[in-house]
């Protein structure tokens, strides 16, 4: 399981929103490069970044920010919000070096962009599955889409999505635990990559939504609240890899 640890960007710094709420924010860094060579230090190789901005907008508000991160730190990027058109894509992919790009709005109203980004890009592009009660939000969850996750989870998968990335809105920025259930049956219903996102505040709740199949974990919060050790975090999931590879071998 990878941990991938958030930086969330509004107006160019590193915030936390409470349940997806604008006018609920918490800035914790001035400098999101600074935060991303320090998880960098800390061991981790991936880093999740939302415009947050752009989720509202549609225009790429902190790409450039996104890009020296992806070029100063040598991580793995994975970035979402307001990826809306063919061009933002390839930019970020091609010209930006993001690894992953996630599509939130425009998979739940843009099926034909959503489709030939699939197909061009089929290890690169995520679908972010941000559900309040169930129902799957758009535009940077200020409104719902009347589609069920796992229903529309199911239909991103027969356009051809590998990786889908669920966050439990309730939860987001509360640190409260994950939805382990939720995320369970996502995985058991669709045979997708999921990586969990939102309600971890503790090294326990990492341990806990491991149990649920998912491929990652995100982290915000509660590594800027001191609640998540993120370099121990990481070596564990590095013992738990190499033990399961010496159970490997044992059998053979």
């Amino acid at each position: 399981m990878i941990i991938y640890p958030a930086i969330d960007l509004l107006g160019g710094k590193c915030v936390r929103l409470r349940q997806g709420k604008y006018d609920e924010v918490t800035v914790y860094s001035d400098d999101p490069v600074s935060v991303a060579r320090d998880f960098r230090e800390k061991g981790a190789t991936w880093v999740h970044i939302v415009d947050l901005d752009a989720a509202r907008t549609g225009r790429p508000e902190n790409h450039e920010i996104i890009r020296r991160i992806a070029s100063e730190t040598g991580l793995a990027v994975q970035t979402g919000g307001g990826i809306r058109n063919m061009r933002t894509l390839y930019r970020l992919l091609s010209v930006y070096d993001v690894t992953r790009c996630v599509l939130g709005t425009s998979a739940i109203r843009d099926k034909s962009f959503t489709e030939e980004a699939l197909k061009r890009f089929p290890d690169n592009v995520a679908i972010g599955i941000d559900a309040r009660d169930g129902e799957v939000s758009a535009d940077g969850w200020t409104s719902g889409s009347g589609l069920m996750a796992v229903d529309f989870a199911k239909t991103m998968r027969d356009l051809g999505a590998k990786t889908v990335i669920f966050t439990d809105i309730s939860r987001d920025g509360m640190m409260t635990g994950p939805a382990t259930k939720q995320t369970t049956e996502l995985v058991a219903a669709t045979q997708l990559n999921v990586i969990a996102s939102g309600g971890i505040g503790s090294e326990i709740d990492i341990d806990q939504i491991r149990t649920s199949g998912c491929s990652g974990v995100i982290v915000g919060k509660a590594i800027y609240e001191g609640k998540v050790r993120l370099a121990e975090c990481l070596q564990k999931e590095l013992s738990l890899v190499s033990m399961s590879r010496t159970d490997e071998s044992s059998k053979e």
